[in-house]
């Protein structure tokens, strides 16, 4: 795995290194310009990468679009303090926009933090336990189950008798039925979809 952070700046070829403009039509905030985004990726360009915009109208980034990504030789995020993006780049280089969530932060440098994290995450070598991923939250389109560690008593509240039980079965439904309770309250969406499938 490696990261490059490449300045959008360096190909601008104006005297100012100017990146944004006005949109037209009027409105508020700048829009990175395609000629110089555009420039900036050909120069860049790795054979087979995919290049994702963060924006908060793109396609909502979760678990599944982590580990889809984390299977891709090479992937490239634009993120930037702007209004946006001429489209015009975006449709002339195939470039797939993707949200954290619904919300809009003043960057896209946050929202590549995230992304890079949770698919770094998945690459094998990376965690300590390989098995660390496989009963985390989402990985079966549910929230996790509760945790617990030693002591086995703190502060009058012990830790369930199943988990000490030994009995690997009733353990994991356990596990399943307290992460089917906690979605169902707490991500009716999700719920939903679990439901569904």
């Amino acid at each position: 795995w490696d990261l490059k952070v490449v300045n959008i700046r360096d190909a601008a070829e104006d005297k100012h290194k100017t990146v944004d403009d006005t949109p037209y039509g009027g409105g508020s905030g700048m829009l990175l310009k395609p000629d110089v985004l555009a420039k900036s990726l050909d120069i860049n360009k790795i054979e087979g990468e995919r290049i994702f915009y963060l924006s908060p109208k793109g396609k909502k980034f979760d678990q599944n679009y982590a580990q889809d990504l984390a299977n891709e030789k090479s992937i490239s995020l634009i993120c930037g303090h702007f209004e946006g993006v001429d489209e015009r780049v975006l449709e002339t280089r195939n470039i797939e926009e993707i949200s954290i969530g619904d919300f809009v932060l003043s960057g896209g440098e946050t929202a590549a933090l995230v992304v890079i994290d949770s698919i770094l995450r998945l690459l094998p070598g990376v965690l300590g336990n390989e098995k660390s991923t496989s009963d985390e939250t989402f990985q079966n389109g549910l929230l996790e189950y509760p945790q617990y560690t030693k002591p086995q008593i703190w502060e009058q509240k012990s830790v369930p008798d199943v988990l000490l039980s030994g009995d690997h079965n009733k353990i994991k439904d356990w596990r399943l039925s307290q992460s089917e309770a906690i979605t169902r309250v707490r991500r009716p969406d999700l719920w939903k979809k679990y439901k569904r499938n």
